[in-house]
This record gives structure tokens, C-alpha cells and sequence, in this order.
């Protein structure tokens, strides 16, 4: 009698195990590495991630500290221009002296714009977010502000930036300048940023811009000529070294540090995060690919 209740118990285990291991087999518990997966360690002060197509948060490092943004300041820059009523990507602007000296004064990133030239709101944005141009950034600003000097329109501009943002929920953000260089008022989070390129990449000229590697702009000169610029060159290093990148933003700067905002998609699924105030530029991609990769172990 003990010899067969023990005989039933073993039939039964070996049963039990042999259908785990079918399962196994079949990957059917796939999934499961996934949620064991161990959040990553990164440098940068502050991270955050989502899956773009719900919000729902994969990871967070003080991801609602109030951080300097450096030049992803100009996603919201960008994000204003598109939002404007019966936008022209086409219009010319007039490239100013003060934008010039602008560049000069402050040392800031340039994309090399010529007084004189006549370049497009579109060539403008690309100007803003590859090379990264403050340049690009002031014309923009001027040409859709409102008010009858530059610094009204300046202001007025920065203003719709501060709106925009209150409009979007980022309750831990204020601009104080249109391209990152602030007067100690310009700050963010990386929620907040992450939750304004998830709404900029709805537009697709945001999206087109901000995943090209390298633009050409063909402006016009002062005596009518067509000058073709020097490429711009994309300042986002992941979108060659990692696999699906579609954006989106580069920033750094002395209190900035070094920050990202980035963007990939993979089988469909798109994850979305930053980083700020990072050790390095190559820091900051190291810091965003262990949170895209933790975002897509996630997703499965």
C-alpha cells in the first residue's frame, strides 16, 4: 500500500515536471525575465522613462526634481512654432546682426546662420534641434512673438513657452529664455520633459526633424544668390548607435551638466525618457540606453 501511494506521488511529479518543462520550452513563460529584470544605475542626477503609448512610468530617479535643462529647452521652442495658427513652414526670416551677437556674447551653440540671409521657419528648425542653434532658436522667438521691439517679442514668446507648459501638466517647469541659456529661471523635470516630446512627436514635422542625422539648408543671400550651407550635423549620438532611435534632444551646459531626452521604437512599442545632469556627453547616451533597454525588457 505505501509502495503504491508512493509510485501515485511520484507519477504525479514527474508529470508536474515535465509539463513545466513543456512550458518552458514553448515560451509561454516568457515574460517572466522581463518583470525580474533589475533597474539600472545611472550617473545622471535625475531619469525618467515611459511607454509612449500610455504614460505608464518603467522607471524613475527623482524624476520630478527640479533640474537645469540646458538646450532641451528648445523642444518647447520647437513646440510652439508648430503650434502656431496657419504656420508657414515655408515663410523667410530675415537673419538679424543681434542674433549674431547673441551667439558671440553667450559662446552658444550655432548653426552658423549669416546676417543677411533669408532662411525658412522649417530651415530654422532644423537649425534649432541638430546643431543645436541659439541662433536658430532667436530668430524664431522673434519671428513669432508679438510686440513692436525684439525683447517684447522675445518675451512674448517665452511667455506662450510658460503657457504651453501649464497647458501640458508639467507642474515643475518655467522657462525663462527660448534656446536654455537662463538667468538662473529656466528648469524642468525629467517627467515634465518626457511628457513634452511625447506631445511634440504627435506632430510630424517634430518627428521628421528631430530623427534626421544630418540636414543641408539652401538659404538666400542678401543679393538674391542661393548660398548651401554647411551640413548640420545632429548633436543626438543615439540615433547612430542605437537601434530605433527616433529623437529627440541634446542639452548641456555648466549647471545642466549633460542631458538628453531620447526617444526609440522597437516592434512597435515606443519607450520615451530623459536624463539630466549627466557626467558626460558619452555618459548621457550610456545612462539613456540602459533606460531604453530596461523600458523594452519591460514591455516584452
Amino acid at each position: 500500500m505505501i509502495n503504491g501511494i508512493q509510485g501515485i506521488r511520484l507519477r504525479r511529479a514527474a508529470a508536474v515536471a515535465m509539463t513545466t518543462g513543456a512550458v518552458l520550452a514553448s515560451g509561454a513563460l516568457h515574460a517572466a525575465p522581463a518583470q525580474a529584470a533589475t533597474a539600472p544605475t545611472i550617473v545622471a542626477k535625475g531619469g525618467y522613462a515611459m511607454n509612449n503609448a500610455n504614460s505608464k512610468t518603467l522607471y524613475t530617479k527623482k524624476a520630478d526634481t527640479r533640474l537645469s535643462t540646458g538646450s532641451t529647452t528648445k523642444i518647447m521652442t520647437a513646440k510652439v512654432v508648430l503650434a502656431q495658427p496657419n504656420l508657414n513652414l515655408d515663410a523667410k526670416v530675415t537673419i538679424q546682426m543681434a542674433y549674431s551677437d547673441y551667439i558671440v556674447k553667450n559662446n552658444a551653440s550655432s548653426a552658423r546662420l549669416i546676417v543677411g540671409d533669408k532662411v525658412t521657419v522649417r530651415q530654422l528648425l532644423y537649425g534649432l534641434m541638430l546643431p543645436s542653434g541659439c541662433d536658430a532658436a532667436y530668430a524664431l522667438a522673434d519671428k513669432f512673438g508679438s510686440g513692436s521691439t525684439r525683447a517684447a517679442r522675445v518675451k512674448s514668446f517665452i511667455g506662450k513657452m510658460n503657457t504651453t507648459a501649464k497647458s501640458l501638466g508639467m507642474t515643475n517647469t518655467h522657462f525663462d529664455s527660448f534656446d536654455g541659456i537662463g538667468n538662473g529661471a529656466n528648469y524642468s523635470t525629467p517627467r515634465d520633459l518626457t511628457k513634452l516630446a511625447s506631445n511634440a512627436l504627435k506632430n510630424s514635422t517634430f518627428r521628421t526633424i528631430v530623427k534626421t542625422k544630418s540636414y543641408t539648408a539652401k538659404t538666400i543671400t542678401k543679393t538674391g544668390s542661393t548660398r548651401t550651407m554647411a551640413a548640420w550635423k545632429n548633436t543626438n549620438g543615439l540615433l547612430s548607435s542605437y537601434s530605433g532611435t527616433i529623437g529627440v534632444k541634446t542639452g548641456s551646459g555648466p549647471e545642466a551638466k549633460y542631458c538628453l531626452v531620447f526617444a526609440a521604437t522597437r516592434n512597435g512599442k515606443t519607450v520615451i525618457g530623459t536624463v539630466l545632469a549627466s557626467s558626460s556627453t558619452a555618459q548621457r547616451e550610456a545612462d539613456a540606453k540602459k533606460l531604453l533597454n530596461y523600458g523594452f525588457a519591460q514591455l516584452g
